[in-house]
């Protein structure tokens, strides 16, 4: 028969994992990665918009209309460089560009709804 660890089992919401007991912000923490790809303002939103279906700039653009589009450019680049964001350039004259969610990107709902949910409930 196995005997279990002596200890203190891990707190709710912390990982059983050594790179959550360091002593500083590490970039390559999983949290630290997670914040930095929705870094900005606007970033949540764009992504939103993402995962309703919407794929071109100017979908986007007409999505958020207080969104400058100097901004909207710089969300989706940073999103593009953070694996989250698939850029395509479709042949055909005038040149499209489509914006999809990659897998990664898509596991961001569940994490904007924990957001929501927790946001909500700080707000009461």
């Amino acid at each position: 028969m196995a005997h279990r660890t002596v200890g203190h089992p891990p707190s709710p919401g912390l990982p059983a994992d050594p790179r959550a007991d360091v002593t500083r912000p590490d970039p390559r923490c999983p949290v630290e990665v997670t914040l930095a790809a929705l870094r900005g303002r606007w970033t949540t939103l764009v992504v939103r918009e993402l995962l309703r279906g919407r794929e071109s700039f100017s979908d986007l653009a007409a999505a958020l209309p207080d969104l400058s589009a100097k901004v909207l450019t710089d969300r989706l680049a940073q999103l593009v460089a953070a694996g989250v964001v698939d850029r395509r350039r479709e042949p055909g004259w005038p040149p499209r560009v489509r914006y999809r969610l990659t897998e990664r990107g898509r596991a961001l709902g569940p994490v904007l709804q924990a957001l929501w949910d927790w946001g909500e409930g700080a707000a009461r």
